[in-house]
């Protein structure tokens, strides 16, 4: 099971494909809300609904965006309708009409739960209708993400320190609490925020090449650069003061791996050989170090460590980030230990997180295999986003990697 293993491009390539179907097919077939529109809340473990969960922005962007993705990747109709219902969704009850920008969560029912402004929910928003753009031809969509583009840049840029604050008010007037999640610290500055700025920022850039957006790509790269990656552990630092005074010891192997082919990815679309390089050289100390530090002996990646507490638990997002992760390593070094490591994850992922009774994989999964039953299905942080699109960037990456070596002996048999 896996590249290395015996089965070579194609078969890798038919695995990859059968589990995006497979993952799809759960969120059109089980994810809709057919009672109150848009998708449902929550799916828990059992895969019994919760009609009554609230739904955030993030959870919808997330879902527009792979089911963008999908219908560019596999041109299904049936993913496009999901794409278009997402869409609608999203602009209709999370589109703050008065004073612009994403709202943060509604109720089932579509009506106003929370509408307070985070930086990070405005980026997925981007993610997801610049996706959508790519696929519909919508110029409603592109303007709707420009928007959200000098949002980010005129309300929540730090001009004075550089970087993005976490979260305002509706009327963007200063928040007291502006953390993203329960489980974070309440500090006006985050990595993970700032990952998923520039992540979208450069699909952005894919299909609207403004200079000014350029630009901020390239701020971004270097606030990672000079900020947030720990120039002494070489991980990244989680949270922080206005003036960037970490304010952590935390080290998210997870966002690690996934920063690295982010930050590369990012890189390339500058076209700046002098950065790319550079951040090469980080992307594969991200890798190496997560390898060095958060590997379990099966091969899987443990979640996190605080201090000197190591999490465990195998959740489902950093499996799939490491693999796209390992990939894009072994792209830049053309060292094979980072498809066997690959190997290594995606064998873990099926023989451990998928859940082929119920659908999706599961939230995560302890040292010794158990399940985690609290986890959800779908949720608002349990999304298709992870691992479809660690999968449908496998799938690209190995289409042009057949490509190029199909070219290469052709080359190769007209030289003879």
């Amino acid at each position: 099971m896996g590249i290395n293993q015996g089965i070579g491009i194609e078969g890798f390539k038919k695995e990859l494909e059968d589990e995006l179907y497979r993952l799809l097919n759960f969120w059109k077939d089980e994810a809709i809300d057919l009672k109150h529109g848009g998708f449902i809340g929550r799916i828990d473990h059992y895969g019994i609904k919760d009609w009554s969960a609230p739904k955030g922005a993030v959870q919808v962007a997330r879902i527009l965006w792979t089911f963008s993705a999908a219908y560019r990747l596999t041109q299904k109709k049936q993913f496009l309708n999901c794409a278009e219902r997402a869409y609608a969704y999203l602009i209709q009850h999370y589109w703050d009409k008065a004073c612009g920008g994403l709202i943060w969560a509604v109720s089932n029912q579509g009506r106003p739960l929370s509408k307070r402004k985070q930086g990070y929910a405005q980026g997925f928003g981007i993610y997801a209708l610049s996706e959508y753009y790519r696929v519909s031809d919508k110029k409603e969509s592109l303007d709707y993400a420009i928007q959200l583009y000098n949002i980010l840049e005129n309300k929540f840029q730090d001009k004075q320190n550089g970087g993005y604050i976490e979260s305002l008010n509706q009327d963007w007037t200063p928040l007291d609490d502006m953390r993203l999640s329960d489980k974070d610290a309440n500090l006006p500055k985050s990595m993970n925020t700032h990952l998923h700025i520039l992540e979208p920022y450069s699909n952005l850039f894919r299909v609207w090449q403004n200079e000014e957006l350029k630009n901020s790509i390239i701020k971004l790269i270097h606030v990672f650069k000079d900020r947030i990656i720990d120039s002494h552990s070489g991980h990244f630092n989680l949270f922080f003061e206005m003036d960037w005074s970490v304010k952590s010891n935390i080290v998210s192997y997870g966002h690690d791996i996934e920063g690295a082919w982010l930050l590369h990815e990012a890189a390339l679309l500058t076209e700046d050989e002098k950065l790319i390089n550079l951040v090469q050289q980080d992307a594969l100390r991200l890798v190496d170090i997560t390898l060095n530090e958060g590997l379990a002996k099966d091969g899987s990646l443990f979640y996190e460590k605080e201090g000197d507490h190591l999490d465990t638990d195998r959740h489902w997002w950093p499996q799939a980030e490491a693999m796209v992760g390992l990939f894009d390593a072994w792209e830049i070094s053309g060292k094979s230990s980072y498809l066997e490591r690959l190997d290594a994850i995606w064998t873990f992922i099926n023989e451990h997180l998928l859940d082929v009774e119920k659908g999706e994989w599961y939230w995560s999964v302890d040292s010794h295999g158990k399940a985690n039953e609290e986890g959800d299905k779908v949720g608002f942080w349990k999304c298709p986003y992870h691992n479809s699109r660690a999968i449908m960037e496998l799938l690209e990456r190995l289409e042009k990697l057949e490509k190029s070596t199909k070219a290469d002996i052709a080359s190769d048999n007209a030289s003879i």
